[in-house]
C-alpha cells in the first residue's frame, strides 16, 4: 500500500514538474525559437544539400537512363572530377582564396596599426580620427568599386577613360601605354584586394582597439624599464595580448571576403576574373541550381574550417590576464618626431578612403559623357532630366524616374520592416542566450543563430529562393505559400541572414540587465510577460533603438544577399544601381549610390545620437 502511495506521489510530482516546464512562458519561447530556427536555418541547409544529389530534368541527356529527381553523384563528379573542374571549380576557388588571404593580411595590418595609433599613441585630433576611421565601412564595397572604376578604368576595357586615364591622355600618352599601366590597377585581384581592404579593415580596428584599451600600460612600462626597445615591446608584450582579437578579426574578414560578389562583379568581371561567389551567381542565373548549391556548400565548408582553425589557435595559445583588481592605467606612447608625418599620412588616407570616393561619384553623376572633364560636359540630367531619346535610351533622371521611386520605396519599406522584426527577434534571442548562458538550450540557440553568418550572402539568397519558390506543405497542408517575387521573401531572407548580428546586439543588451530585478518582481507575483513588458523591455529600450537603426543601415546597402531574388516589382536601391552599371550607365548608378549612402550616413548619425555609439560602430556593417 505504502509502495503504491510512494509511486503515486512520484508520478504526481513528475506530472507537476512537466506541467511547470510546459506552462512556463520562458520555456515555451525557447521551444518556439528552436523550432523556428531549425526550420529557417537547418532545413534550408538540408534541402540545399539534398538538391545537389537530385538529377534535374535539363540534365537527363548527360546521365544515360537517368530519371528526373532520382539520386545522383553527377553534379559533384562534374564539379570535383571532370574535364570542367579546372574552370568550374579550381580557378574560382584559387581566386577566392587569393582574395580572402590578401584582404585578410592587408586589412589586419591596416586595422591593427590604426587601432594602436588611436589607443596607445599621443596622436593629435583623435576625436576626428576615431569617427573617420569607421565611416569607410559605411560605404558599401560595391560603391567603392564604382568610385575605383571612375578613377582608374581604361577605354579598352571600361568603354571610356577614367579620371587618371584622361589625365594621362592629356599628357600625350598612347592608349597602349595607358592600358599597360592602369589595367592591372583598375581590374582584377589587386583592385579587388585594395577596395575590400579599405572596407573590411574596420573589423580589425574595432576588435584590436577594444583589446588595447583593456591592457594596463604598466606591462609595457616594465619591459621598457628592463631596457627593451619599443619594437621589442610591441612584438613580445603588446602583440601576444591582442592576438586573440586579431585572430577573430581574421575570421570576420576572411569569411566576408571569400563570399563577396558585388566587388567581384564590378572589378573582376571586365577581365574575366572569377571567384566562387561569381560562379555561384552565374550558375544560379543559368538555372544550374545543383551546381550552384554544390559550390555554396564548399564555400560554407571553407568558412566553417576557418572558424575551426581560428578556435584551435585561440584555444591552444597561452592566455594572459590584463585586467586585475588594482585598476589599470594607460600611458600614451609618444610618437616623437614622427607625429607630424603620421598625422599627415592619416589625413591623406582618410581623404582617399572617405572624401575622394564620394567626390568622384558626385562628379561622375554630373557628366553627360564619361571621360570628358570639360565644363560643357557637366549636366544634372541624370538627376532631374525629363527624358531625352539620345541619353540613357530616353529614361529620365532618377528623381523623375518611376523605377527609382519604386526602388527607394522598396528599400525604405524593407529596411524599416526588417529593422522592427529583426530587432524584436534579436532581443528575444538575446534574452534566451543571456538567461540560458552556460545551459544547453542557450548554447543551442547561440549555435543555430551563428550558422547564417557562415553562409555567403549570394548562397543564402539562392537557398531561400529555391526553398520558398514552391509552397511549403506538411501532411498535405500548405504551411507557407510560394513566395517568389514577393516582398515577404525579401523580408524573410534579410531577417534570418542578419540574425547573428541582431542576436549578438540583443545578448549584449540583455547581459547588462541584472537578473535580480526580475527575481524581485517574481517575489511580488509578477508573471513572465508582465516582467518582460514592465522591466526588461524598458531597460533595453536604448539598445532596441540602436539595434533597429543598425539593422536598417545594414540592409539598406545590401546587394549580395538579395541579388538572386530580385524582381522588377521588388527592386531596391542597391539592385537598381547594379542594373544601371551593367547597362553601361554608370552616371545613373552613381546617382542611386549617392542617395543610398546619404540615407546610410544619416541613419548612422542618428544611431550615434540616440543609441549606443560603441554598438553603432561595432555593428555598422
Amino acid at each position: 500500500m505504502k509502495q503504491n502511495e510512494r509511486s503515486y506521489s512520484r508520478s504526481r510530482r513528475l506530472k507537476n514538474q512537466i506541467k511547470a516546464v510546459v506552462t512556463n512562458p520562458y520555456n515555451v519561447i525557447v521551444l518556439i525559437a528552436i523550432v523556428l530556427l531549425t526550420y529557417l536555418i537547418i532545413f534550408p541547409l538540408v534541402d540545399m544539400l539534398s538538391t545537389t544529389f537530385q538529377l534535374s530534368q535539363r540534365d537527363l541527356r548527360a546521365v544515360p537512363g537517368g530519371v528526373a529527381g532520382e539520386f545522383t553523384f553527377y553534379y559533384w563528379q562534374r564539379l570535383l572530377a571532370s574535364e570542367l573542374s579546372k574552370n568550374l571549380l579550381i580557378v574560382p576557388l584559387v581566386n577566392s582564396l587569393k582574395i580572402g588571404v590578401g584582404v585578410s593580411v592587408c586589412a589586419i595590418a591596416l586595422g591593427s596599426i590604426l587601432a594602436w595609433l588611436m589607443v596607445r599613441s599621443d596622436l593629435p585630433f583623435k576625436p576626428f580620427f576615431s569617427l573617420a576611421v569607421i565611416i569607410p565601412y559605411m560605404i558599401p564595397s560595391w560603391v567603392k568599386s564604382q568610385a575605383w572604376l571612375s578613377m582608374f578604368k581604361t577605354p579598352r576595357v571600361g568603354g571610356s577613360a577614367g579620371f587618371v586615364a584622361s589625365i594621362m591622355t592629356s599628357m600625350g600618352m598612347s592608349n597602349e601605354a595607358i592600358e599597360t599601366i592602369l589595367s592591372p590597377i583598375a581590374y582584377g585581384p589587386i583592385a579587388i584586394i585594395i577596395v575590400l581592404t579599405l572596407h573590411y579593415y574596420a573589423y580589425t580596428y574595432l576588435l584590436v582597439s577594444g583589446a588595447l584599451g583593456s591592457i594596463n600600460s604598466e606591462l609595457e612600462e616594465m619591459g621598457e624599464i628592463q631596457g627593451a626597445s619599443k619594437s621589442l615591446i610591441l612584438r613580445k608584450i603588446t602583440l601576444p595580448l591582442v592576438l586573440p582579437s586579431m585572430l577573430s578579426a581574421v575570421i570576420l574578414t576572411f569569411s566576408k571576403a571569400i563570399g563577396t560578389f558585388g566587388t567581384i562583379n564590378y572589378l573582376g568581371s571586365p577581365v574575366s576574373f572569377r571567384t566562387l561567389s561569381s560562379e555561384l551567381y552565374s550558375n544560379s542565373k543559368s538555372q544550374n541550381t545543383q551546381t550552384a548549391f554544390a559550390m555554396a556548400i564548399l564555400m560554407i565548408c571553407i568558412a566553417a574550417l576557418s572558424v575551426f582553425i581560428n578556435q584551435k589557435l585561440i584555444g591552444s595559445r597561452k592566455s594572459y590576464a590584463t585586467i586585475g583588481g588594482k585598476g589599470g592605467r594607460s600611458t600614451l606612447i609618444g610618437l616623437g618626431g614622427w607625429k607630424p608625418l603620421i598625422t599627415l599620412i592619416l589625413i591623406i588616407f582618410f581623404i582617399v578612403g572617405i572624401i575622394m570616393p564620394v567626390v568622384i561619384l558626385i562628379v561622375e553623376s554630373c557628366m553627360l559623357k564619361e571621360g570628358v572633364y570639360s565644363l560643357d560636359n557637366f549636366t544634372l540630367y541624370y538627376w532631374i532630366g525629363e527624358g531625352d531619346p539620345n541619353i540613357m535610351e530616353g529614361v529620365p533622371g532618377i528623381f523623375k524616374n518611376s523605377n527609382f521611386k519604386l526602388a527607394l520605396w522598396n528599400s525604405l519599406k524593407l529596411t524599416i520592416v526588417n529593422g522592427v522584426f529583426g530587432t524584436i527577434f534579436g532581443q528575444l534571442l538575446g534574452y534566451i542566450c543571456a538567461k540560458g548562458r552556460g545551459k544547453f538550450h542557450g548554447k543551442l540557440v547561440e549555435q543555430l543563430v551563428f550558422i547564417p553568418y557562415l553562409i555567403p550572402s549570394v548562397a543564402f539568397g539562392g537557398i531561400y529562393l529555391s526553398m520558398f519558390s514552391k509552397p511549403q506543405t506538411l501532411f498535405g497542408v500548405t504551411l507557407v505559400p510560394a513566395l517568389y517575387g514577393t516582398f515577404a521573401l525579401l523580408t524573410l531572407t534579410s531577417v534570418v541572414k542578419h540574425l547573428p548580428f541582431a542576436s549578438r546586439a540583443g545578448t549584449s543588451n540583455m547581459l547588462q540587465i541584472s537578473g535580480e530585478l526580475e527575481e524581485a518582481a517574481m517575489i511580488e507575483g509578477a508573471g513572465f510577460f508582465k516582467r518582460f513588458v514592465k522591466i526588461v523591455f524598458p531597460l533595453s529600450k536604448s539598445g532596441f533603438i540602436s539595434g533597429f537603426m543598425l539593422i536598417f543601415v545594414s540592409i539598406m546597402k545590401e546587394l549580395d544577399l538579395i541579388i538572386l531574388i530580385m524582381t522588377p516589382k521588388t527592386s531596391t536601391l542597391p539592385y537598381l544601381a547594379f542594373q544601371y552599371q551593367n547597362q553601361n550607365c554608370p552616371q545613373a548608378s552613381n546617382c542611386v549610390a549617392i542617395v543610398m549612402f546619404s540615407i546610410v550616413f544619416l541613419v548612422y548619425a542618428l544611431a550615434n545620437i540616440f543609441g549606443d555609439a560603441d554598438l553603432a560602430k561595432s555593428m555598422a556593417g
